[in-house]
């Protein structure tokens, strides 16, 4: 029986050169769904939002960027829908592939990929030690936002976006802006 190989950063740069959408999981690049029109709101409504804190100066703000790839180790680089680096800790932005943890990562639900974003993609960044996690799932109009809490992800936010209850939400790492899920969810 021959052993599988996993693979590794250098060859998920060499397959990106495909127009394909890839990622490297656990040692396997696998293909990323095709973005819905639901998910890209969801993914622009909230990215705009946190805009003022990109103006903030090194001590309170934060690069948040979307379509990012982080190299965690040789063996996992997903791209993710939204992540956060406190300026605080990475003053100036990268030039190439992430390859710091990020603070704040905020998936949003793909129907049939699910569990990625539920269960992989939750245990994998607990391992890294990512210390806050947001699922979002346009589909249900829901949030969970995750906190390591003893080198644990525990259930810090829960909300379900329904009947316009979603504005002005404060929810950490940022108590202190105020987010629109209803923007998020391009409620009317």
């Amino acid at each position: 029986m021959e052993a599988l190989k996993l693979k590794t950063f250098a060859d998920l740069e060499q397959a990106s050169l495909s127009e394909e959408r890839i990622e490297l999981m656990d040692g396997e690049i696998v293909k990323r769904p095709m973005p819905r029109f639901s998910h890209s709101m969801a993914q622009s409504g909230l990215s705009g939002q946190f805009f003022p804190l990109w103006r903030q100066g090194d001590e309170d703000g934060w690069w948040i960027v979307t379509e990012v790839s982080v190299r965690y180790n040789e063996h996992h680089c997903p791209a993710h829908d939204l992540a956060g680096w406190r300026k605080s800790r990475v003053p100036n932005p990268p030039t190439s592939v992430m390859d710091v943890t990020p603070d704040w990562v905020c998936e949003i639900t793909s129907p049939g990929h699910e569990r990625k974003d539920l269960v992989t993609q939750l245990l994998r960044l607990q391992s890294f030690q990512v210390p806050h996690y947001w699922i979002i799932s346009p589909e249900d109009q829901t949030l969970l936002a995750y906190a390591l809490t003893g080198g644990h992800y525990q259930l810090a936010y829960s909300v379900e976006c329904r009947n316009n209850n979603c504005d002005e939400l404060c929810i950490p790492p940022f108590e202190n802006l105020k987010l629109d899920f209803s923007f998020v969810f391009a409620a009317e």
